[in-house]
């Protein structure tokens, strides 16, 4: 009688149960296997977990039915996770490794496939930067799975379905979950700044910004990674109806048309991205201000004077996040918008202090 339980009697040689234990450190290893070997067996692995992402990033980008898309949650969490899965699957069944392999190896395919997705035109550098944290972390949580099931004791065949169950993981849940998860989310971000001039010199300077010079702006983390930065606001005529027409870099322009005009007080306005004319250059369409998964709606200053004659200065802003993965874009939308609002602030706050000490 045999039992087909284990991987003793049916797994072919390679498998969990042909390790031996190397002394004290608790990794499996097996002597006939070269360092060499075990090098190009990882680069094996890897190319692997590499095809099976750009595979599936081809078909998201050819929009071919039934494929999953890219701002999915299927994509972003479980093709990394099937990607890792797939390259340590296949280096833990021909050569244990020790399990800090399991939870890096998974990086290369994820971080290669996003630059190949890069080098294709198929991503812009902001969305690479945003994937890569969870990309990784999810990367690793399928090498681990992986590296843990090739060495439970069950047979190979089983081990097989669970692997073909991983690859098809991203194509078969994406339907039903982006109709249970997908969210409109309306986010609000606020910054705040304390400037040395009077509340006259600060709404003179947030009505309208003349062209700011790029020695005016200060490092930004959001325009590091692709995000454009302002260029200058101009405004149709004082008072509610006005329009102001905001823009930044790479020919991104909004439409703001303002609803609350108290000169000294408080100054607000709806916003409308011309979607239309920002160059697929400038903000891919996965990222693209008035698209599906992104928007700005709302901008205010708010101005408060201080009793010393300074001004507390408030710029808040809404957007809309529409995802089935807001939970993790939001902390983006949020800190972009948050860093661009700092970077307009920083150049109110300098204007406004170098005339407010021309003036004394």
């Amino acid at each position: 009688m045999t039992d087909d339980t284990t991987d003793s009697r049916s797994d072919p040689p390679g498998d969990a149960a042909q390790y031996s234990i190397k002394s004290g450190s608790g990794v499996p290893v097996r002597s006939s296997q070269s360092p060499g070997r075990n090098k190009q067996l990882l680069l094996w692995g890897a190319v692997l977990g590499f095809v099976y992402g750009m595979v599936l990033r081809w078909g998201a980008q050819w929009h071919m039915a039934g494929w999953t898309p890219v701002m999915s949650i299927s994509f972003v969490l479980l093709v990394p996770f099937a990607a890792g899965f797939i390259t340590v699957f296949f280096v833990e069944r021909r050569q244990p490794q020790p399990r800090w392999i399991w939870l890096l190896l998974p990086w290369v395919p994820v971080l290669g496939g996003s630059l190949g997705a890069m080098l294709a035109l198929w991503e812009g550098f902001i969305c690479v930067i945003m994937f890569a944290p969870i990309g990784m972390i999810c990367g690793s949580f399928g090498g681990l799975i992986a590296g843990l099931l090739v060495r439970l004791p069950r047979t190979m065949a089983t081990k097989n379905v669970c692997l073909a169950v991983v690859v098809l993981l991203p194509l078969m849940t994406n339907p039903w979950l982006h109709d249970v998860l997908t969210r409109r989310d309306l986010r609000t971000v606020e910054n705040v700044r304390v400037i040395h001039a009077s509340p006259a010199i600060v709404w003179k300077n947030i009505e309208r910004v003349p062209k700011i010079a790029r020695a005016e702006l200060p490092f930004s983390w959001a325009h590091q990674i692709g995000f454009p930065s302002p260029v200058e606001a101009t405004l149709s005529y004082p008072g509610i109806g006005g329009v102001r027409h905001a823009t930044f870099e790479g020919g991104v322009l909004f439409i703001e048309n303002i609803d609350t005009w108290e000169p000294g007080h408080r100054l607000a306005f709806s916003i409308h991205a011309q979607t239309d004319q920002i160059p697929p250059t400038t903000l891919d369409e996965h990222v693209r201000i008035g698209g599906p998964f992104f928007d700005v709606l709302r901008g205010e200053y708010a101005i408060e004077p201080l009793p010393n004659g300074e001004t507390r200065l408030h710029l808040s802003s809404q957007h809309r996040v529409s995802t089935d993965f807001n939970w993790y874009a939001r902390f983006w939308t949020d800190g972009v918008m948050s860093d661009v609002q700092e970077t307009i602030l920083t150049v109110i706050q300098r204007r406004c202090e170098g005339q407010a000490h021309e003036g004394t």
